[in-house]
């Protein structure tokens, strides 16, 4: 248990899940969306897509079935907020 609480804490720790740090979509591919959810999980309904490149604010980041969700805004319109996998968020 300890060695998987380990490797989620430095999987945070490399997403940058800093509160109120920038963010940016990176590696979604040019004919692909990430997907911006109600919740952190696959099994939470989609309130949009979010191509590579768009700007976002990162709130904070939990585990959820191994994967590290992060709740982030919009950058440009702060009032969209959900939660995106931490695997697709790079510093900006």
């Amino acid at each position: 248990m300890r060695t998987h609480i380990t490797a989620l804490f430095a999987v945070m720790i490399v997403a940058g899940c800093a509160v109120g740090s920038g963010a940016v979509v990176k590696g979604v591919g040019p004919d692909d969306l990430l997907k911006l959810r109600d919740g952190p999980g696959l099994d939470h309904n989609i309130i949009i897509g979010l191509p590579d490149g768009t700007r976002l604010t990162r709130q904070s980041c939990l585990p959820n079935n191994g994967k590290v969700w992060c709740m982030v805004s919009l950058t440009d319109r702060p009032t969209i907020s959900g939660y995106v996998s931490a695997e697709y968020l790079a510093h900006r």
